[in-house]
């Protein structure tokens, strides 16, 4: 980072590029946002996202959410 970069906050919305068990930050940031619900979701707190999709999810209900509207079933475990 350089002298005329300014250090993100925790305000600046994150780029991440999600993988199949992690993610990795491409834009430094203190959240991302819920693809299905628009929610702010802290960086410590993102639980659930979509490699295929590359989107972030609030909660297992917004998951279901996109699941249903893609047509898809659920996987069972």
């Amino acid at each position: 980072m350089n002298r005329h970069e300014r250090f993100p906050s925790a305000n600046d919305e994150a780029e991440l590029r999600y993988l199949d068990s992690d993610f990795r930050v491409v834009r430094p940031g203190g959240f991302v946002r819920c693809a299905v619900s628009g929610t702010a979701i802290p960086l410590e707190e993102l639980r659930y996202w979509s490699a295929e999709l590359q989107e972030a999810y609030a909660g297992p209900e917004q998951v279901l959410a996109r699941v249903r509207e893609l047509g898809r079933e659920p996987k069972a475990s």
